[in-house]
């Protein structure tokens, strides 16, 4: 090990918080001024612990009577002191820190994927636009009053504040996590699975009508759960680029998770699994591609479906009366 030495600050989570050039051993390391590296910590000694190379050439720290004591690997240190190499972290008080020769080796370079000219207002602006514009379809498709428009600038405004809410909530995280806010990606990606959102549902709504797939309407809500997800996956490597496979397992548990919620809760309210008894949507007819049924066959449906009906309710008055002969015992009905 060549000197100078790094006293590295650490964060909870790893990141570097500060790094301390020492020129020479032996590193003498508490919250005195008198020390080479001072912690700003209460629960740290004012002289806490000491750097110097013990009898094999290895960096060894060793704990100066402190009251709180200097852990590492999970343990107390004894008076021995510990070996610190350059990936061992140490705890002094509420501080956790590393020690580093200048001949540590560090890792090749991560290659930049970031869009540097896909950031700022360009994908702002569109996602702005986006949200804006599938905000307006979705109410003006829904609407069944008159035209108004101060109803539809309440709609853009309350939607565009929530936009901007929501991709400020990212774009802090962003900046505590990544360093950069991008605060325009949080945007665009808002913007876009919106418009996702709004595809999905009219193309669905669509097909189910025109080639009666009722599947399309009944269990669309498990679709746009997967575009929420899949939003969720991209805010989450904007922040954090390189890890894309964790995320990516984030996403889809998240996504099996709420689908078996949302399903257990349909079950639970209406007895089927499937988001509605019928198709709720009706478009022109014009639309309709699946041959039409005759009254014969309308009829003959009408009438399986009555038999159906009819023979569970004699099951279930029979049951009734098989419970009310238990309970009695003898059999007999009375007024």
């Amino acid at each position: 090990m060549s000197a100078p030495y790094f006293i590295e600050i650490l964060a909870r989570n790893g990141d570097v918080l500060h790094r301390h050039k020492v020129a020479d051993l032996p590193i003498r390391i508490g919250r005195g001024y008198d020390n080479d590296v001072i912690l700003d910590d209460a629960h740290s000694a004012a002289s806490h612990a000491m750097v110097d190379l013990d009898d094999n050439g290895k960096l060894l720290l060793r704990d100066l009577g402190s009251k709180n004591g200097t852990f590492a690997h999970g343990k107390r240190a004894n008076g021995a002191g510990v070996t610190v190499e350059g990936n061992t972290v140490v705890r002094l008080g509420h501080t956790r820190l590393r020690i580093r020769a200048a001949d540590y080796p560090v890792p090749a370079e991560v290659a930049d994927t970031t869009m540097h000219g896909w950031e700022g207002t360009v994908p702002a602006a569109i996602g702005l636009a986006l949200i804006a514009v599938f905000s307006c379809l979705e109410t003006w498709i829904s609407d069944i009053e008159p035209f108004a428009l101060i109803r539809y600038l309440l709609v853009l405004a309350s939607s565009l504040g929530l936009g901007l809410l929501w991709a400020g909530a990212w774009g802090l995280a962003n900046r505590l996590f990544g360093s950069h806010a991008r605060m325009g990606r949080h945007l665009f990606i808002l913007g876009s699975g919106l418009a996702a959102v709004f595809a999905w549902r009219a193309l669905g709504s669509l097909v189910a009508y025109a080639w009666s797939a009722e599947v399309f309407t009944r269990y669309g809500s498990l679709v746009t759960l997967a575009i929420v997800c899949a939003m969720l996956f991209f805010h989450l490597i904007t922040i954090k680029p390189h890890h894309p496979r964790r995320f990516a397992i984030t996403a889809w548990v998240m996504l099996v998770v709420g689908a078996a919620l949302s399903l257990l809760n349909n079950a639970q309210s209406t007895g089927r699994t499937s988001d509605e008894l019928y198709m709720s949507v009706l478009l022109p007819p014009e639309v309709r591609q699946s041959p039409d049924r005759n009254l014969d066959q309308f009829l003959s449906n009408a009438a399986k479906l009555k038999q159906g009906a009819d023979a569970a309710r004699a099951r279930s008055v029979t049951d009734g009366f098989g419970d009310g002969d238990d309970d009695s015992g003898d059999g007999e009905v009375t007024d």
